[in-house]
């Protein structure tokens, strides 16, 4: 009995092994799915380890072995030259106020207007949901000359600090992020703090509010990259130069007095180091939790 037993266990065993793959098979699957996946980091990361390497060199070299310096010949005088140039403190507060006040805004606009459009009924709440899927794929050169009549001339904010920030206190994306993230929770959650008598404002600030950190992140990072990088409304909107952020004093830079320089393509790519570090430098911290709450905020239409 014990016999027929363990030839009947070894019968069928047998295809269990046939399935199962061979070590060296899956070893070499996952080669050839990393291969690729290496290959494309190595083309995103190389123009900005360029960046780094030529803003780093002390004379240009636009042969391919100027991507391979001698580390003895690098230095920091390109990011010197461009602190003497345009102030490299002053424009990075600069950006940095403008950024936060864009942040701000966004953060708190943009709850609201995403809650309002998630849980609130009201007429035409379809039509505002739409007209700002609208403005997502309408360029912003296309508003920038009613923008600029409107901040400067009628509200006179031009050479503000507010009326840079004022066409971005509201973001579209964010707002659409924040109504999907709110469209994920459950109803019952709602419903039991109104029946409790909660109004809706303390239902967003004390229910919902301390579970939309995902969402807040991913829409504070995607709204960063904006404003930190703007050019051309801070171009337009102000002429004061202790109001320049760091990506307008570059700009202006470039086309004055860049080529005057010992190491001109040096020096531009050392201003541009410095704009594109801390965009760089928030995503490595916060990829995992970006990733995770974009993905999320598709789920639910």
């Amino acid at each position: 009995m014990a016999t027929v037993t363990t030839r009947e266990q070894e019968t069928a065993a047998r295809p269990r092994r046939a399935e199962t793959p061979d070590r060296s098979e899956r070893g070499w699957q996952r080669w050839v799915r990393l291969i690729p996946l290496v290959i494309g980091a190595l083309v995103f990361v190389f123009p900005f380890y360029y960046m780094v390497v030529s803003a780093l060199q002390k004379e240009p070299n636009p042969d391919i072995s100027g991507a391979f310096p001698n580390p003895a010949k690098l230095s920091l005088d390109n990011l010197v030259a461009i602190n003497n140039a345009i102030n490299l403190p002053r424009t990075l507060l600069n950006s940095s106020l403008f950024t936060g006040g864009v942040l701000l805004a966004t953060l708190v606009l943009g709850v609201l207007a995403g809650y309002a459009l998630a849980q609130l009924h009201f007429r035409g709440r379809q039509v505002v949901f739409y007209t700002m899927i609208l403005l997502l794929v309408l360029p912003f050169q296309l508003l920038i000359i009613p923008l600029y009549v409107l901040i400067a001339r009628d509200f006179g904010l031009a050479d503000t600090l507010v009326g840079m920030i004022l066409p971005f206190a509201i973001n579209p994306t964010a707002v659409f992020i924040f109504r999907q993230f709110f469209l994920q929770l459950p109803k019952e959650m709602f419903e039991a703090a109104r029946i409790d008598g909660a109004s809706e404002l303390t239902v967003l600030t004390r229910v919902v509010l301390p579970l939309t950190r995902p969402a807040v992140l991913t829409a504070l990072l995607i709204t960063f990259i904006g404003p930190w990088n703007e050019f051309l409304w801070p171009f337009l909107i102000t002429k004061k130069l202790e109001l320049e952020p760091l990506a307008v004093a570059l700009a202006n830079y470039i086309s004055t007095v860049a080529q005057r320089a010992a190491n001109p393509y040096g020096t531009i790519l050392a201003g541009a180091t410095v704009l594109a570090v801390p965009v760089v430098v928030l995503f490595l911290i916060f990829q995992r939790r970006f990733v995770e709450s974009a993905i999320g905020s598709a789920v639910k239409g």
